[in-house]
């Protein structure tokens, strides 16, 4: 028998979390995982799932005007915020109940408490005080928004979290943050008809994406009556005596909003987690130290997920997930690889993207060739709609490998996941132009780019 109570124990039942306990349940091992507040985590609660359920529902708006151009006489349309986030609402519960159960299917014992660490295999269970050993633990407790101290008034706004669970849809919000979640949000209550702005200190929305698309993105969502502000910030929030607030810009502007909303990144969920009694080193930002295996300063402990502030995206929490279960359990060492990782900005327009982008090439590479395609997507040749997809294709010019796909346009997320495929496998330009078409697609721009748009030599732009 073992001297543990358990042979993995898992804090945090969040997808990376509850991937972990249910592949080394299945593997026999005795396995627990607690969870303070509902099983899922960001993704599912509070996070992308949601968020995307909101995308939906603001894009309906837009829909109707265009189904005129389609012969559609659409009568009086009329909004319920509160149905929407009563169904949405309930679609959680559902998907919470999935993960609970097969966790149960599994063997998974699961506790529904915060637990903290006490030693390098000691766990403290805070709901009954209990206290349990593990031969391994995974701390698997994801971040949170940041609440942003230093902001005078920061009190008065909401982040993400609180966005899900608004009683009533905002005439006008003021949205701090140029990222994909601020981004994102932006779009979703423009589509919903609220008076949006997003305030941003950087020279352009969505840092780390390709120049092209960010440019391209910002004015499609100027165009649709967003008020899109960069090198700004807040300097300070003010409530009004309607209950209304005040942001104040550091560029001395004062924008009046029902909410003020911050989505300026997110923490790691680390403080009073117990880490320095069990000797788990942190970074500067709170963040889990990790190798290559997930494995932290103490042998025996391993993080997956935001907590580690490596790539914040969920299916990265569950590849590392499944690397660790390999690793310790399967006696397969597996580093988790995070080369080529597809992306999605659920903008409107879309972004979908994989590899480098042009200004990372430029640096990698001695010659890039860029093939690129703007055009008005069939879609709105009826509707009138004046919006155009960008398609963009990043080659290296030695080896003819396409090192970058980046897309704009409708449905750009899902066109993301083939492409990553794709750029993962290193097909060459030759093998995209070698496919056939699929007519009449947007996609089908991807295989009839023939001839490049322009090259960059040594990081400097020449004719192509």
């Amino acid at each position: 028998m073992s001297q543990y109570d358990y042979d993995l124990f898992v804090i945090g039942g969040g997808s990376g979390g509850v991937r972990a306990a249910r592949r080394a349940a299945l593997l026999g091992k005795r396995v627990a995982i607690a969870e303070e507040f509902r099983y899922g985590g960001t993704c599912v609660i509070r996070g992308c799932v949601p968020k995307k359920l909101l995308v939906y529902a603001s894009q309906f708006s837009e829909a109707f005007e265009d189904a005129r151009g389609y012969g559609w006489t659409v009568g009086e349309t009329s909004f319920s915020w509160e149905e929407l986030i009563a169904n949405k609402d309930r679609e959680i519960d559902r998907l919470e109940r999935v993960y609970r159960t097969n966790l149960d299917k599994a063997g998974v014992h699961t506790l529904e408490s915060r637990a903290v660490l006490e030693g390098p295999h000691e766990i403290r269970i805070l709901a009954t005080g209990k206290l349990v050993t593990a031969d391994r633990i995974v701390i698997a407790v994801g971040g949170r928004a940041n609440p942003h101290p230093g902001l005078e008034g920061a009190q008065h706004c909401i982040t993400s979290n609180e966005a899900f669970h608004l009683k009533r849809l905002p005439k006008s919000i003021v949205i701090l943050g140029g990222g994909y979640i601020a981004v994102e949000f932006a779009n979703i209550f423009l589509g919903l008809g609220c008076k949006v702005t997003l305030v941003y200190r950087g020279n352009e929305i969505l840092q780390g994406f390709d120049d092209d698309l960010r440019h391209e993105l910002h004015q499609a969502m100027v165009k649709k009556g967003m008020s899109v502000r960069c090198r700004d910030t807040l300097s300070k929030v003010v409530q009004k005596p309607d209950g209304r607030f005040e942001a104040h810009c550091q560029s001395g502007d004062i924008l009046d909003a029902d909410e003020v909303m911050l989505a300026i990144g997110r923490k790691a969920n680390t403080e009073n987690l117990g880490c320095a009694a069990a000797g788990v080193d942190l970074d500067d930002r709170g963040g889990v130290v990790v190798d290559d295996y997930s494995r932290s300063s103490v042998p025996n402990i391993y993080a997956i997920g935001d907590v580690t502030h490596r790539v914040q995206l969920t299916p990265v929490a569950i590849h590392e997930a499944m690397c660790f279960v390999e690793t310790e359990f399967r006696n397969n060492p597996t580093k988790p690889d995070y080369d080529t990782i597809p992306t999605a900005v659920f903008s409107q327009p879309e972004i979908g993207t994989v590899g480098l982008t042009e200004a990372q090439a430029a640096k990698a590479y001695e010659e890039v060739e860029i093939y690129r395609a703007s055009f008005k997507p069939m879609r709105h040749t009826l509707s009138g709609r004046d919006e155009r997809t960008l398609m963009k294709l990043v080659v290296d010019a030695a080896s003819q490998v396409v090192v970058g796909a980046h897309i704009l346009g409708p449905d750009a997320g899902e066109l993301a996941q083939v492409l990553g495929i794709c750029v993962k496998a290193g097909l060459t330009k030759a093998q995209y132009d070698a496919t056939m078409a699929v007519h009449p697609t947007a996609s089908e721009e991807l295989v009839t780019m023939y001839e490049p748009t322009y090259r960059l030599k040594r990081g400097e732009k020449i004719a192509a």
